[in-house]
């Protein structure tokens, strides 16, 4: 068994999640939050934003820590077990730019009910829940800004 460490992002615009579908090949294929691989030398901050930003077109801003994902997947003679943190981002406008090289072909921004029910894996739709919890808190709050 591998372990692998990734981090990505949900970002928000006036209330709106940020979700990318991508397809590979027509075998996987879906809406998801971006994330990636943290890179030598990188932070875990410093991967999610870059993820964010290479995948979207989107520069964000990190707003707080939501938690840790697991999950594992199969290649040919390994099994990866993969952890991901999730940061909850702001982002100043509706524009994004799904990066094609990754097999991104759309990215928008989703209302919270739309979102959930369009994100393919449960992990994720579990990271939306909470992040979207702490963005209800920070806006009453007044610290969403």
């Amino acid at each position: 068994m591998t372990e692998a460490t990734s981090c990505g992002g949900v970002v928000i615009y006036r209330g709106k999640i940020l979700l990318l579908y991508k397809n590979y090949k027509n075998k996987y294929e879906g809406w998801v939050l971006p994330k990636g691989t943290v890179e030598a030398g990188e932070s875990h901050e410093e991967t999610a934003l870059r993820e964010v930003k290479e995948e979207s077109s989107v520069k964000g801003r990190i707003m707080k820590y939501i938690g840790k994902s697991q999950y594992t997947f199969n290649v040919p003679g390994d099994v990866i077990c993969k952890d991901v943190h999730w940061y909850l981002m702001m982002s100043q406008n509706y524009s994004s730019r799904p990066q094609r090289e990754e097999y991104f072909e759309d990215s928008g921004y989703y209302k919270f009910h739309e979102a959930y029910h369009l994100l393919k894996f449960s992990n994720e739709r579990q990271i939306l829940e909470k992040a979207y919890d702490e963005y209800l808190n920070l806006k009453h709050n007044d610290l969403w800004k």
